[in-house]
């Protein structure tokens, strides 16, 4: 079974996600931070494939992706860093960037590969959903790998459906339409687009990612999904220690108190 949905099936609540983008603030620390994280008991872990133009993202994740860019990361530096990783990590790994790196690189030659590997599924946010299912679904399918699509407060239910109905995995609920990064507190607002999401009761979990970075934010993402992905803040933490992992998660483990 798929690490994905193997997780889902035995942990399908409280669960925490952490993001970072290999090869910054150390081109050479990809295979470490994962490594830390999982040993710390994090759930998941989407690592993110830099790119030059990453129209999703805030500030913190493209400055992230242009030094891991400057430091010479690219996906053949990436999957040799990890081709060793599931020596000692079992928890499942996602990849996580944007179409252009991967069709360069080939795309049934990247599904490859991450078979290889060990990883267990991709998010491409600028991916069509037409596309996906006429050309990638088929070959991602292929190599047992999950394509995770993302929902937004403006998503309709009729569309929700249909991504609930043809994906598998989970279905990432960006939390806002805004970009990236770190916020203080969830909105009525963004509660009605949890609560409406929830109230669906969809056949796949979900998980929700953007602004998570406090107590407030989580528990509001852990009682309205499966859990929740938090990127800009541990983003924001890595780059502040250097690079050092455990200094990182452990600050992000104290903020998540306040």
């Amino acid at each position: 079974m798929n690490r994905i949905n193997q997780l889902f099936s035995t942990h399908p609540h409280n669960l925490l996600s952490i993001y970072f983008c290999a090869g910054a603030p150390t081109l050479d620390g990809t295979a470490d931070v994962i490594r830390t994280l999982a040993a710390n008991g994090i759930d998941m872990i989407e690592v993110g494939m830099p790119f030059s133009d990453p129209m999703a993202d805030g500030p913190v994740i493209q400055d992230a992706a242009t030094r891991a860019l400057r430091n010479g990361m690219s996906l053949r530096v990436l999957f040799e860093q990890l081709r060793d990783i599931r020596h000692d990590v079992d928890i499942p790994l996602i990849l996580m960037g944007y179409m252009n790196p991967v069709l360069h690189y080939g795309f049934e030659a990247f599904c490859r590969k991450c078979a290889e590997v060990g990883i267990d599924g991709i998010i491409l946010p600028d991916l069509p959903f037409k596309d996906y299912i006429e050309h990638f679904k088929p070959i991602a399918d292929r190599y047992d790998l999950r394509i995770i699509m993302l929902i937004t407060p403006e998503t309709s239910e009729e569309r929700i459906r249909f991504i609930d109905q043809h994906t598998d995995g989970f279905i990432y609920m960006v939390s806002s339409a805004a970009i990236t990064g770190a916020q203080r507190e969830f909105d009525a607002q963004k509660q009605a687009y949890f609560n409406k999401v929830h109230a669906m009761q969809l056949q796949h979990p979900t998980m929700i990612g953007f602004g998570i970075s406090n107590r407030q934010t989580l528990q509001s993402a852990q009682a309205n999904a499966s859990g929740a992905i938090i990127g800009s803040k541990f983003v924001q933490l890595l780059d502040a220690a250097g690079g050092d992992a455990q200094q990182a998660i452990d600050q992000l483990f104290e903020a998540l108190k306040q």
